[in-house]
Parts: C-alpha cells; structure tokens; sequence
C-alpha cells in the first residue's frame, strides 16, 4: 500500500488563453501537513479546485489517486464520498443559521423532513469539544467572530469523517492568538491521523506547521521539500523558488516628507449601525499629510474599520465630530458623497465589496469614475479601453485581455484592479483597508512600490493592516487603536513590534 494518501499526476488545465496547470503533480503522505505555496497565478486554487470536483473530471487531464484508486469527481459531492473537505478563504457557512445547522447541513440527523436535535446536539458539542470551541451548537453562526467561524468549518469538516482537510489561506483574517490555536488544532488533527494541505501566504506559519512544503510557480511544480530534513526550506528561500529570483527587499521603504495637512478628522464618534447604545469610534481625532503613508494599527474588533468606513459614509451612525479636506469641511452620507469630494476606499473584502466578479477587468476598472468617460450619459467607449489598458499596464494586472472577467484572475492580480478602479478616480486621500490580504509576496512588493509611486504624487495613503511588519515596514506614522479610541502614535523610526502591541492591547508606551 502507498504511502501516499493522495496523488495527483501530470494535471493540466487550461482555460482559454491560459494554461493554469502544466502537468503538476503533488503528493500527500498520510498523516501529514503538507504546504503548498506559491505566488498568486501559480496555479494553488485551480489544482484544489480539480482535487475537490469544482473542475470535474474531463475538463483536465492527468490522474487523482486516493489510498492507491483512481478518482474521477464530477462534482463536490463525489470528493467528499472518499474524505476530502476543502476549507475556503471565503467561508462556506449560513450566518443566519445555527452552528448545530451548519455542521450537519446536507447531512441532517434523524429521517426524512424529521431532524433528530438532541442527537444533532449531542454530536455537535462532540465535534466543538475536538476543536476546542466552547460554544453552545444553538448559536448563531453571524454573531461568532472570524476565528470560531474557523474552527466552526473544520468542526464540520470532522464530522463529513474528512481524512483529508485541505485549508486554504486560513489565517488570513485572523489576529495572532486565533492563528495560533489554529495551529494547535492543526496539530491534534494530523496526530489523529488526518491529513492536510495548508495553503498560505504567511510563510512564517508554513515554517512551523509544515511537515513538507510544495512550490508552484506559472502552473508548475518547481519542487517539494521534506521539512524535517536537510533539504528543509528557510523563508528567503521558499521566496526564491516561488518568484523565480532573490527578493532582498521585503518592504521598499522611501524617506517621505510630509507636506500640508490634508484630511482632518475632529473628536469623530460614530454608533454601531444596530445598536445605538453601543459606541464603535469614540471621540476619535487625527491628521492626515500630503505626500505620507499613515499606518492604522489595532488588534481585530478594535475598531479600524469601521472608523475608516464611516469617515467614507459607509458604516454606522455619526453622533459627533468633524472632517474636513484641504481645510473644508465635509458632510459626507454615503460613499458617492466621499467619492465626488476626492476620497477613496480599497475595501478588504475584494470579491464582496470591491469588485463584481461576473463583469471584466474594463468595467471594473472604470466603475467608480464613469462620469470621466461619458457625456450627455453616453461612454467613450474608445477612451474607457485606452485607459484601461494603461491602468492594466502600469499595475502590471497579468491577464490575455481587458476583457477577462475578474473572477478569473488571482487575487493579486483582482486586488491591483481594484486599486487601479480607485486611482482612476485621482483621490487626494486613498484608504487602504489590509491592501495585501491573501496575495503573495511578489504580488504584495508590488503594491508596495505602486503605493510609494503614489505618496510621490501627493497622494494621501491610510492603510490599515493586520501584519505588523507591513505597518511598520511602510508607514510614516502609526496610529494604534484600541476599543474604538486612538491609544498612541508613532513615528516610523521609534515604532516596533513591541511598543505597538503594547498600544493596541490598551497599554501605555514607555
């Protein structure tokens, strides 16, 4: 018998224009957290897409084995039969529904049109308990953070009896300590027996959790590395096997001069948009400077945001405060209003809120400034493909056409439309709400080098961030918030790892 749980052999897959896979072939040993790592485009989502029957059998070729036999899926379902449960970035749970409903979605306990609850609840607890989720199963899955929606998803992945768990990106969203124990629960699966197929752009938990670690790069496999060997990979290195070359600089760091003061926001206090007791900015008062990069730190739920959202006119009720812009000051209701007086907003959340994934990269591109293409409410469709194509150009977005659909394009490749729709608006202040989430380190210097190409055009940058090297590698001041309160700030020069953490857990700098 193998030794080898899973096999994929010789997979190719093409999608018009564009070979994704190149006769990849990757193997999982039982028992195993096995990484697979590569920079977006590489070709990490289609060949999950082709394990878990998302691309059915016929739309590629090459072989799949499990436990030694033959795979041919033609859909989700036939995947799950033989114990494969894939956990996406963008999480496969009802927020309307119950845990207890979304463990056993599908897979109901009881007979037909009679669900048995004290069953389902009793195997519910059984399956929280193995992921170290103290949650009644009757909660509802919307009012859970981001963190116990995780382990919600590998709860149910332990029940579908999954022998083979494949996470993609899962700590994307996550703070340090839910990352942390996701890592742990890694642990106590693989000691179980189960394997997985870890998918991450955080190299630094690949390092730790990874028994073997699979490069791909342009939709082939470049190598895999026993981590417990001498052949183990450091972080520089695995970096240099999914780019293709050395990549010294991690964070393209330019001395900025701050210039006049741009965007002033006065004792700003904003209400929760369902709970008008419940204050989620709080007498929150900060600059913004021409020609800088102002980093906003915080730990998740601290409120960064949503402060930056509302300032938008796209979250919760202002009770208090002012903004003004070039020393005018503004009423902002609604994001149209931000947009007309120079403001722009790259959401977080991409494919739900900054693109629509169905229409192509032009359309998108061009949404947020239409009116610089039309008159009399008719589009230069001439100039709208001219300045796509340099947009497309400059961000160096890879894609055969602007006619390609976003939905079609990697995540880095997605996140720099997103970022030409917006600087096709030309903003004097452009916020950028975590600019590099789930995109590869190639892709992420990239962004980095198109953000400092903006601060020397006098464009304002805020950038909220999760990962600390980020903030401190990009920024010139910090602000740290804590509880919907700004806790300190920063200069670039005094700011460390330690001495923000400190801040964004409500302590004092020394």
């Amino acid at each position: 018998m193998s030794e080898h749980i899973l096999e994929m052999s010789n997979i190719v897959k093409e999608f018009p224009g564009v070979r994704a896979l190149d006769d990849v072939s990757f193997q999982v040993k039982t028992g195993e957290i096995h990484a697979l790592v590569g920079e977006n485009g590489a070709g990490k989502s289609t060949l999950i897409k082709v394990l878990s029957g998302v691309h059915p059998n016929g739309s590629y070729s090459g072989r799949i084995l499990v436990d030694g036999a033959e795979q041919q899926f033609q859909q989700i379902r036939d995947s799950e039969d033989v114990g494969i449960a894939v956990i996406y970035q963008e999480l496969a749970l009802v927020p309307q529904m119950s845990v207890v409903e979304n463990l056993f979605l599908g897979v109901e306990r009881g007979k037909p049109y009679a669900i048995d609850w004290d069953t389902a609840n009793s195997e519910a607890k059984k399956y929280l308990h193995e992921v170290n989720l103290d949650i009644s199963p009757k909660a509802l899955v919307r009012n859970l953070g981001i963190g116990k929606q995780q382990l919600v998803e590998i709860a149910k992945a332990i029940a579908k009896k999954a022998r083979i768990l494949v996470l993609d990106e899962p700590t994307a969203a996550l703070n340090e300590q839910d990352s942390a124990n996701l890592l742990d629960i890694l642990r106590k699966i693989r000691a179980g027996g189960v394997s997985c197929i870890y998918i991450s752009h955080k190299l630094n938990e690949v390092i730790e959790i990874a028994d073997s670690v699979t490069v791909l790069r342009d939709g082939k496999t470049v190598s895999t590395h026993d981590m417990h060997g001498p052949d183990r990979l450091d972080e520089p290195r695995i970096v240099s096997l999914m780019v293709g070359r050395e990549l010294t600089e991690r964070f393209p760091r330019v001395e900025h001069t701050p210039g006049e003061v741009v965007l002033q926001v006065r004792n700003w206090s904003v209400q929760h948009p369902d709970d008008s007791n419940k204050m989620i900015i709080d007498n929150v008062s900060f600059d913004v400077r021409q020609g800088e990069i102002l980093g906003v730190a915080g730990l998740m739920g601290a409120g960064r945001t949503e402060l930056m959202m509302s300032l938008f006119g796209a979250y919760g009720k202002r009770v208090g405060g002012t903004l003004a812009l070039r020393g005018k000051e503004l009423d902002i209701r609604n994001p149209g209003d931000a947009i007309r007086a120079g403001l722009a907003y790259v959401t977080e959340d991409r494919k739900g809120k900054g693109l629509v994934l169905g229409m192509d990269i032009r359309h998108n591109t061009t949404l947020a400034a239409l009116r610089a293409f039309s008159k009399f409410a008719i589009i230069d469709l001439f100039e709208e493909i001219r300045i796509t194509e340099e947009y497309v150009q400059a961000l160096r977005v890879k894609t055969p056409s602007i006619e390609q659909k976003v939905k079609n394009l990697s995540g880095g490749n997605q996140q720099k439309v997103v970022l030409g729709k917006w600087m096709l608006t030309q903003p004097g202040v452009l916020i950028l709400d975590e600019p590099t989430r789930g995109i590869d380190v190639g892709a992420k210097f990239e962004i980095y080098k198109v953000m400092n190409e903006l601060v020397a055009k006098g464009v304002c940058i805020v950038m909220i961030s999760s990962e600390l090297p980020e903030v401190l590698g990009m920024s010139d001041r910090v602000l740290v918030i804590h509880q919907g309160k700004i806790n300190g700030e920063l200069h670039w020069s005094e700011a460390t790892q330690e001495k923000t953490m400190t801040l964004a857990t409500g302590g004092v700098e020394k």
